[in-house]
């Protein structure tokens, strides 16, 4: 049964290869992401005011809006910026969230299976240059309509970091630091193994998705794994002004273990520097940290 979806999936693709040569194919698609945090503010002790201003930082930075730009081999995915709230300024509270995603053009390129990502991290611009992932997809008979596109399942399992605890403390002057919170080597972050649930439509038979993924008989319309979920919100095909997608060359380029290396040192030295801030008595308010 299975192999018979399989070849009629890529016979339709057969039948789509065609027309995407002829007419120079190229679409945008607009996504929404979101993720969730569980997390129980009120019994955190933080003021009632302070909760709120939280919660307003949280949700810009765990929902936000991407574009993936595309021809026929070649995407880029980059998220829409927006002006930030500055309510969370001051010294009260620090509210630190680091991620492996790019800040910048996201550039993939599903035939050399090559990826490039601009990242701007502690004020020095980064060009992650990789390969991409081999995703070994498992075709679903499951259906559903997004919009108006039929919609086929597909699944895989991949490695990711396990969930980063978050904490919350108060600061004491004069604190001394606890053992396991003294200096140590970066390590390696422990990986899970993570259901990744895709769907994708042959009515643009591109092999692009968002964020990472990518390798299905059609543009990836919706995406979710463990609390994060990816949904198309709009797709125009063959816009009438003709897409310009160019790798990022800018940046000192590293490899995407390079660069995690890079962030888990800054983690440690930020976190050291404000251990100092609290045995000078310099800061007495609360944080909280995802991870570090």
């Amino acid at each position: 049964m299975m192999s018979s979806i399989f070849k009629l999936v890529y016979g339709v693709l057969l039948l789509f290869s065609f027309q995407i040569s002829a007419q120079g194919f190229q679409g945008v698609a607009t996504y929404k992401t979101k993720t969730t945090l569980d997390v129980d503010l009120e019994k955190s002790g933080i003021p009632a005011d302070r909760i709120k201003q939280i919660k307003e930082m949280m949700k810009s930075r765990l929902e936000k809006t991407y574009k993936l730009t595309f021809n026929k081999t070649e995407s880029v995915y980059a998220e829409e910026k927006q002006l930030e709230n500055s309510g969370m300024g001051g010294r009260g509270m620090r509210f630190m969230m680091f991620s492996g995603g790019a800040s910048g053009d996201y550039y993939k390129n599903i035939q050399t299976k090559k990826s490039a990502k601009e990242n701007e991290f502690s004020g020095k611009q980064f060009l992650i240059q990789d390969n991409l992932t081999d995703y070994q997809w498992e075709m679903e008979q499951e259906t559903k309509t997004i919009g108006n596109y039929l919609c086929f399942k597909a699944t895989t399992v991949v490695k990711m970091p396990a969930p980063r605890e978050m904490r919350f403390g108060r600061g004491r002057p004069g604190a001394q630091p606890k053992d396991d919170e003294k200096r140590e080597e970066p390590k390696e972050p422990e990986l899970v193994d993570t259901a990744v649930t895709a769907w994708y439509t042959l009515d643009v038979p591109v092999g692009h998705g968002p964020s990472d993924y990518y390798g299905l008989p059609g543009l990836i319309l919706e995406l979710s794994y463990a609390n994060t979920n990816i949904m198309c919100t709009k797709i125009t095909i063959n816009p009438k002004d003709k897409i310009e997608i160019n790798e990022p060359k800018k940046g000192k380029k590293v490899s995407q273990v390079e660069y995690d290396k890079i962030i888990q040192e800054k983690m440690l030295e930020m976190r050291e520097r404000m251990q100092n801030e609290r045995q000078k008595g310099g800061s007495d308010g609360r944080r909280m940290r995802i991870g570090g």
